[in-house]
């Protein structure tokens, strides 16, 4: 790949990434911690959409976003009701009487991987 797909491939990614928190109605703090507890400068560049190349974890991060968005759209009739999901207390493992985006935002790469795996099974059935 080269240094231009990969920066459009950045661009592409950020764009997801951007619109499901503004789905979601994320604030900055959560934005920051979803990413892996990026800089508010790193942010605010972010949301500008540069085409600009993305560390794997970044990249990764955002897949496993794009994942549980998905799977709750699949989940869900209305993009209202996929999106307030995201946000309603769960006593299931793993979540444990939080939300999905709060267990998420708690920063870690494992965090995102099992709710993502949460919501595939559920979407499973």
């Amino acid at each position: 790949m080269t240094v231009d797909d990969e920066k459009a491939k950045g661009h592409v990614a950020l764009k997801g990434f951007v619109g499901i928190c503004r789905e979601w109605d994320c604030t900055q703090e959560e934005m920051m911690l979803l990413l892996g507890g990026v800089p508010q400068s790193t942010l605010a560049k972010y949301e500008t959409l540069p085409h600009v190349t993305l560390s794997q974890d970044t990249l990764e991060r955002i897949s496993y976003i794009l994942g549980i968005y998905k799977s709750l759209r699949v989940m869900y009739p209305t993009a209202e009701r996929a999106n307030r999901r995201v946000r309603l207390e769960t006593s299931e493992p793993p979540f444990f009487g939080t939300s999905a985006l709060d267990f998420m935002a708690q920063g870690s790469m494992k965090h995102l991987m099992e709710t993502r795996r949460y919501f595939d099974a559920k979407r499973a059935g």
